[in-house]
C-alpha cells in the first residue's frame, strides 16, 4: 500500500509559506543561539525561503549551504525546514527525519496544525528510510496535535501497513471513510490491507466501490487484479492488468502489471516433456 501524500515527497516537501513565516518570530526565543538581534524582514525571509526550497529540488547540496548560512543569520525554523528538505533531495532520509522531529519539538509556540505537518513529514522521511515503525510513531504524534485529520490518518495507515500493522491501518481508514465514504484512495488502501489479511471478500467489495466511482483508476485496477488472482479469477486479473497498459503505458503501475502477467504466463506453461534415455 503506497500513497502520494498531500505533502510532496522526495525533496518536494513544503507547506504554506505564510504559515511557516508566522513561526519565525517564535524561533527567536530566549536561549536560542540564533536569536535575532533586530526585527526580521518578513518579505526578505519569504523570498529566501522560496529560493531555498526551489534550490533544494534542483541542487540540494547548495540548498543545504544556503540554509546553514541563513540559520546562522537568524533564519530559524524556515531555514531549518529548508535544510531538512535538502536532505530529502540528497536521499539522506534518516537524517531528514530526525531533523524534522527536532524542528517540531522546537516549534513550541507554533500552531498545532503546523507542528503536525512537520511531524507528518518526518514520518514520510522515516518511511523512505525504511523504518515504518518510527514512521507510524511520528504520524501518531502528528495526529495527537491534529486529531481526525483525514490526510494524517491516511499517512499513518500507510506507515501501519508498511510495518505490517494491517488491522491498525484498517482502523484509520475506517475513520476516514466514515467521514467521507467517497474517498477512493482510502477504499483502495483498505482493500490492499484486507487483501494482506486474506479478507478477500471485504477487499473485493472495497475495490469494486472504488472502481464504480473512478472506473479508470490505475491503482484500483492493479489492486483488483491482485485480488482476482488470489480468488482464482486469472482471466479477470489479466484483463485488469492489461487495461493498465492501455491507460498508463510505461508507468510503474504498468511495469508491475506486466510483471504480474508474466508470472501468470509462467504458471500457465506446461512443464517441458521429459525425454527418456536408453531407448
Amino acid at each position: 500500500m503506497r500513497r502520494t501524500s498531500h505533502h510532496a515527497r522526495n525533496g518536494g516537501i513544503s507547506y504554506p509559506l505564510l504559515a511557516l513565516l508566522f513561526v519565525t518570530a517564535a524561533a527567536a526565543e530566549p536561549g536560542s543561539p540564533t536569536r535575532s538581534t533586530g526585527p526580521r524582514n518578513a518579505e526578505a525571509d519569504a523570498a529566501t525561503y522560496d529560493r531555498c526550497l526551489k534550490l533544494a529540488k534542483q541542487n540540494p547540496g547548495a540548498a543545504q549551504s544556503l540554509a546553514q548560512t541563513w540559520h546562522e543569520r537568524g533564519g530559524a525554523h524556515p531555514a531549518d525546514h529548508c535544510a531538512a528538505v535538502a536532505l530529502f533531495g540528497l536521499k539522506r532520509y534518516r537524517e531528514a527525519a530526525t531533523r524534522l522531529e527536532a524542528l517540531a519539538q522546537a516549534m513550541t509556540t507554533a500552531p498545532a496544525g503546523l507542528r503536525a505537518d512537520v511531524l507528518d513529514q518526518a514520518g514520510q522521511a522515516w518511511l523512505l528510510a525504511g523504518d515504518p515503525v518510527r514512521a507510524y510513531a511520528a504520524a501518531g504524534q502528528a495526529l495527537g496535535l491534529q486529531p481526525n485529520d483525514p490526510e494524517l490518518l491516511l499517512d499513518r495507515a500507510e506507515a501501519a501497513a508498511a510495518a505490517g500493522y494491517y488491522d491498525k491501518a484498517i482502523a484509520d481508514l475506517d475513520h476516514v471513510l466514515k467521514t467521507d465514504p467517497r474517498r477512493t484512495d482510502a477504499l483502495i488502501y483498505r482493500a490492499s490491507a484486507n487483501r494482506a489479511l486474506d479478507r478477500l471478500d471485504a477487499a473485493l467489495a472495497d475495490i469494486e466501490r472504488a472502481l464504480a466511482q473512478v472506473p479508470n483508476s490505475v491503482p484500483a485496477l492493479l489492486e483488483r487484479g491482485n485480488i482476482r488472482r488470489l480468488n482464482g479469477d486469472l482471466e479477470g486479473a489479466r484483463g485488469d492488468w492489461q487495461r493498465i497498459g492501455q491507460l498508463a503505458p510505461g508507468t510503474q503501475a504498468d511495469m508491475a502489471a506486466k510483471a504480474n502477467i508474466e508470472r501468470l504466463d509462467l504458471k500457465a506453461r506446461p512443464p517441458p516433456a521429459s525425454t527418456s534415455r536408453g531407448q
